[in-house]
């Protein structure tokens, strides 16, 4: 059995930028307590709703929205970035559930533009709902195995593509925020 050929890794380092709605807005949703528009108290004074924080979408043909788990390892970093996905029947949120910031990277919905990519870091408390067809990395946790809640579409039909960046367009991403 051969092995495969090294490939050399890319060269050029992105810095990531802070994750928030205003930057976010153009791939989906950040999920936030801090993003929330209506906020009510329930649960007899108890407890606060941060309501409608995500526009989840999964209804396509016979979808449904469908709660997961992801559990993601950490690369260290600089994380090679050598691959884009994209689910073209819904959107796909994520919100940490292990208190841990991870890095986000996302390009706008269409045809894959890797001039388009943009890496945010996002803090433990943030998630974020992409929106459907939107190009992004899969999970990247920082430091430590972290745990996901995911809600995404269960259904038939092919709902993930996947594509490898050419070795060009391929770039190192460092956790480090740019100042």
């Amino acid at each position: 059995m051969t092995q495969p050929a090294a490939v050399a890794p890319p060269e050029r380092l992105v810095r990531a930028q802070p994750l928030t709605s205003e930057a976010f807005a153009p791939f989906g949703d950040v999920i936030s307590v801090e993003t929330a528009e209506t906020r009510m108290g329930i649960n007899q004074g108890h407890c606060v709703r941060h309501h409608d924080l995500a526009a989840i979408d999964a209804s396509e043909a016979d979808g449904r929205a469908g709660v997961s788990i992801f559990r993601a390892q950490p690369i260290p970093p600089p994380v090679p970035v050598t691959m884009m996905e994209r689910h073209p029947l819904a959107s796909q949120a994520f919100m940490p559930l292990s208190g841990r910031d991870y890095l986000v990277v996302v390009a706008p919905a269409g045809p894959l533009d890797a001039a388009a990519i943009r890496a945010f870091r996002a803090r433990g408390d943030q998630g974020v709902n992409y929106a459907r067809g939107v190009w992004h990395h899969f999970l990247l946790a920082l430091d430590a195995p972290s745990d996901f809640l995911v809600i995404d579409r269960i259904g038939s039909g092919d709902n993930l593509d996947e594509v490898a960046l050419p070795p060009n367009q391929q770039f190192l991403l460092s956790p480090d925020v740019a100042p």
